[in-house]
């Protein structure tokens, strides 16, 4: 709780930058997952070492010559998928692959080119065999949040040797300037019983020993309401759940005293958003937290 950066930005894009690549002083270019990618998989010798569920590539997992697969929508992901006679896009697939043979040692343009051509028809094979290795109970809501948690699910139980898989709320009206009571407590709901389903169903595939969850929001919300909702604000929270998390509330919650509030009535933020991620970085994945966050920041005692 209070979590957040100095001088804290109330702007989507920039605090989303902020968060993703640890750079609240300049515009950062790589993302620290990507960076996690790198230092787990060096040789990038996985094409599956980092997955994203969701459209695009966000900034938190872009690395110059990182791949990063991004899966929509898990049951029907696939290279040329909308090609329904298999001979015919096995055809296709085949002069894909071929199309990027020239391009080896032309320049480092048609290199890049080439290596994620490669790329994307390694982990589209690969990751098209996930559901068929999933069986499963466990019922996930039908919203957009719901259903790539249960595509990360898949993907985790196919032990592909992925280590960071990633996802964002596909939604925007977390952004609750007006009718947030009702609004926000919807919102929670969806997100509360999808992740309850995520990790019961990977407790009940017995893939949950190695799975630590963190999820956060870019900004909080304003102390005070502006009639039936609040504008963007700083002293957010971030969550862990795990087998290996230690319970509990760490940080101290801002005051709502008036005289403690910072300027335009903002939430002081007490804890560094890159303290928790040195913890899940030194204390989870193993890594040497300090090149990837961009200092040293005080570890968090919840694992």
């Amino acid at each position: 709780q209070g979590i957040g950066y100095p001088n804290g930005s109330l702007s989507h894009f920039r605090s989303m930058d902020i968060w993703a690549t640890c750079e609240p002083e300049e515009i950062g270019v790589t993302g620290w997952l990507g960076s996690v990618i790198q230092d787990v998989d060096p040789k990038g010798e996985n094409v599956l070492t980092g997955v994203n569920f969701g459209r695009g590539l966000p900034r938190s997992l872009a690395k110059e010559g990182v791949p990063v697969a991004s899966v929509g929508d898990l049951s029907s992901y696939g290279l040329l998928t909308e090609i329904g006679a298999e001979a015919q896009r096995t055809e296709a697939l085949d002069l894909f692959g071929r199309m990027y043979a020239p391009a080896i040692g032309q320049g480092a343009v048609d290199d890049y080119i080439r290596r994620t051509g490669i790329e994307a028809l390694q982990g589209a094979d690969i990751l098209s065999t996930a559901p068929g290795l999933y069986k499963s109970e466990v019922e996930y809501p039908s919203s957009a949040m719901g259903g790539y948690l249960r595509d990360m699910a898949q993907v985790h139980n196919a032990d592909f040797g992925t280590r960071v898989l990633f996802t964002t709320a596909p939604y925007n009206i977390f952004d609750t300037h007006a009718n947030q009571a009702v609004g926000h407590a919807n919102l929670l709901q969806d997100v509360t019983v999808s992740i309850d389903s995520f990790m019961t169903d990977i407790r009940n595939l017995g893939k949950s020993d190695n799975v630590t969850l963190f999820f956060y929001s870019e900004f909080g919300r304003r102390a005070m309401d502006n009639g039936s909702g609040t504008d963007h604000g700083t002293g957010g929270v971030a969550f862990v759940m795990g087998d290996h998390v230690k319970g509990g509330l760490y940080g101290e919650y801002p005051s709502l005293e008036p005289g403690k509030l910072e300027d335009g009535g903002n939430l002081q933020h007490n804890v560094d958003f890159r303290s928790a991620y040195t913890t899940l970085l030194d204390g989870w994945m193993g890594l040497d937290a300090k090149a990837i966050v961009g200092g040293n920041f005080e570890a968090i005692p919840f694992l």
